[in-house]
């Protein structure tokens, strides 16, 4: 189903970039616009990041394996959370009209609501079929 390609793909978005901060920290600080921007370089919290992005990836993965809707919410949780930040600082800041704008759109923002939409589904059939 559609619910499940949604799911999948943030998961598999997830655990990618999860594996890319841990193994190459530095590299993705530099590769990722924006991220330079926030401060200096700190590969502790870079890793800390992956552990969360990690755990996101794997509930969801759960979720859909064992048909768990409250594995699937919060593996949401993390990707619904960093959106909201992200709206905060376009508030308090202004929202990005430069490179940052659509990597923030695309990477973070799309992909926090679709798999929130997704995991929450409205009747207990679909939670049998998630």
């Amino acid at each position: 189903t559609m619910r499940h390609f949604l799911i999948s793909a943030v998961a598999i978005l997830h655990c990618t970039t999860a594996g890319f901060m841990w193994i190459a920290p530095q590299h993705w600080y530099h590769l990722v616009p924006g991220v330079a921007m926030m401060g200096p370089f700190n590969s502790h919290f870079v890793r800390d990041i992956a552990l969360i992005f990690g755990l996101s990836g794997a509930a969801l993965l759960f979720g859909l394996w064992r048909r768990n809707r409250t594995a699937l919410l919060f593996g949401a949780t993390w990707p619904v959370l960093h959106a909201l930040f992200h709206v905060w600082i376009w508030v308090t800041r202004g929202a990005p009209a430069d490179i940052v704008a659509l990597p923030n759109l695309l990477g973070i923002q799309l992909p926090a609501w679709l798999v929130l939409a997704a995991a929450w589904p409205q009747t207990a059939e679909e939670v049998q079929h998630a």
